[in-house]
């Protein structure tokens, strides 16, 4: 489990410094800056033994004193300019990285497969782009202000030290190590726990997103209880884990902290030793003490840091799950599908969800263009798999989709999916005005145009009884407005886009029957002289359709005209009488 934990650490880290190689110039800058900084903090200790050494030799010179104090005291000041110069470099550094991975992550997201999106729950994606980068960060920022000082400081410190009695720094190095094989030794085991407190926050922020999302439903359903209650089971689990990873990161810093004070004393013993034997000065001791404490002071820091550090590679290789996700297929080579007029052909289209669940099986569709196709069938039979692999959300398993006589497959999706226009069950609006939710699908339309539309689905009423009429903007729920008035601005957005090729899915489910009469009939306008898909579970929408698709467990079971049907009296019949017995 650790040699694992270990593993992907390691991998996890090299993937971090592969992203931070386009800032190399700005690391460089930082290591200069700290290099310079730790130098005249380093030379500040030397001026204070002068002092000292002067005292000790002469008596009290205030004048010296004096000088000294004012070299001292540049220095400090100019260490500190120093310091905050690169900490901005490191501030640059930290959050250029964390835009970089953002973007990456949620490029990630736009071209991922509509099944990975499906198979993950949504609250666990945001979770990752949002707070799990910002552990990263937090960790990042640490990491860059501890390590570049800290590196420099051991290297400079060492030299000062020797420079003054290689036997009494022989003491610190030696001894020194142990604190990093304690913190490493720590560090193995609060990996792990810290990657389970990112995954388990992930599935709380998952479960909070679905909870506000269908907070109606759980209030009507009195759901309220029990969503607490697993609220509370994964609450509970996140504060075991997370109390388990710091308690055993927070073991770090005492410890090293400990072996450090060894040192120290060890220093402290041998140098008197030194002073008396007449090898050191005092004013040498107190610098070499001084630079003991520097030297340790490294350890201490990142062992002080190192929940926050772990906790952020954590949190980086769950981004890095996402970053690495298997892409949907390129389209790069492909065609651009031109000049749509709505011919579309299914060839022995055979596709399911999970390998081994059959769902739809050897289908085969022609559509010529300007056809209304109706399909219709119960619960799970296909209709909306059959509409999401028209789009190309899903791809194939065998067999072909053709339009105008190319395979789906081979032309890019934007041409294609250009070419339809689309009205489902489960409206979406983005947060906005009315007006560009209206204009998403032709953002070059003008007000005049889009006004028509609008007014040929009848939500032009609605709409200019809002606050600002088309301004008046709304979130992503659509906010105070009705689930009808949200379906009928879907509708007026496909309205204005005008496309060759219309996928209605339930669009009129939401609407009372006066506006669905009215919304019919304007349909009935868009609809001329365009390919149509219609997935209808109200038969009396479809009734004058080109050809109606009765499908059953992924088959089309029967196909005709409402007439054909009804005289053959099978399964359609019995739906439609089904739906119009008094």
């Amino acid at each position: 489990m650790r040699r694992a934990g270990s593993g992907a650490q390691t991998e996890t880290i090299k993937k971090l410094v592969h992203m931070l190689r386009k800032y190399r110039v700005l690391m460089v800058m930082s290591i200069i800056f700290a290099a310079a900084y730790v130098i005249m903090t380093l030379y500040a200790p030397i001026i204070f033994g002068k002092a000292i050494d002067n005292i000790a030799d002469d008596g009290v010179n205030l004048g010296m004193v004096v000088e000294y104090l004012v070299k001292a005291g540049i220095i400090v000041a100019a260490a500190s300019v120093l310091q905050w110069i690169m900490n901005l470099i490191n501030n640059r550094i930290t959050f250029e990285t964390v835009r970089d991975i953002r973007d990456r992550a949620f490029k990630k997201i736009e071209a991922l497969p509509l099944k990975y999106i499906d198979s993950h729950a949504h609250g666990d994606l945001v979770s990752r782009v949002i707070a799990d980068v910002d552990q990263l960060a937090d960790g990042l920022l640490l990491g860059f202000s501890q390590f570049f000082t800290g590196v420099v400081t051991i290297v400079a410190t060492l030299c000062f030290m020797l420079s003054i009695s290689w036997k009494i720094s022989l003491i610190t190095v030696v001894l020194t190590p142990l604190s990093l094989f304690v913190a490493r030794f720590l560090a193995k085991s609060t990996y792990d726990l810290f990657k389970r407190q990112s995954q388990t926050r992930g599935r709380q922020t998952a479960l909070i997103d679905e909870m506000i999302g269908s907070q109606k439903v759980v209030k009507a359903y009195n759901y309220t209880g029990r969503s607490h209650k697993r609220f509370c089971e994964i609450n509970d689990e996140l504060t075991k884990v997370s109390v388990k990873a710091i308690f055993l990161s927070s073991l770090v810093n005492p410890s090293t902290r400990f072996v450090n004070a060894i040192v120290y004393a060890a220093v402290g013993l041998s140098g008197a030793f030194s002073v008396v034997a007449g090898t050191v000065t005092v004013g040498g001791l107190t610098c070499i003490l001084n630079y003991a404490n520097q030297y340790t002071k490294p350890f201490n820091e990142i062992s002080g840091v190192v929940t926050e550090l772990q906790n952020a590679l954590a949190c980086a290789a769950r981004i890095f799950e996402l970053i690495e996700a298997e892409e949907q297929p390129s389209d790069a080579g492909n065609e651009e599908l031109r000049d749509i007029t709505g011919h579309v052909q299914l060839d022995n289209v055979c596709f399911s969800y999970v390998p081994g669940r059959k769902l739809i099986e050897n289908f085969n569709l022609t559509v010529e263009p300007g056809q209304r196709i109706a399909i219709v069938g119960p619960t799970g039979c296909g209709k909306t798999t059959l509409i999401n692999l028209l789009m190309r959300f899903y791809d194939v398993d065998s067999g072909s989709i053709r339009v105008e006589g190319k395979d789906i497959r081979e032309v890019t999706r934007k041409s294609l999916r250009s070419g339809y226009g689309m009205v489902l069950q489960e409206t979406w609006l983005k947060s906005g005005t009315i007006r560009e939710n209206i204009k998403m699908g032709c953002p070059d339309a003008s007000d005049e145009e889009m006004i028509e539309a609008a007014k040929a689905t009848h939500a032009h009423s609605f709409i200019k009884r809002l606050p600002q009429g088309y301004d008046t903007v709304i979130g992503e729920d659509g906010g105070s407005i009705s689930a009808g008035q949200k379906q009928l601005l879907c509708i007026t957005r496909v309205m204005l886009a005008k496309p060759p090729v219309l996928i209605l899915d339930e669009a009129t489910s939401s609407i009372d029957t006066k506006t669905e009469i009215r919304v019919q009939r304007a349909f009935e306008k868009l609809m001329q002289g365009k390919t149509s898909f219609v997935v209808a579970h109200r038969l009396s929408t479809i009734m004058s359709s080109d050809l109606i698709l009765v499908m059953k467990d992924g088959n089309v079971i029967e196909k005709g005209t409402h007439d054909q049907l009804m005289a053959a009296g099978g399964f359609y019949c019995e739906l439609y009488n089904s739906q119009f017995a008094h």
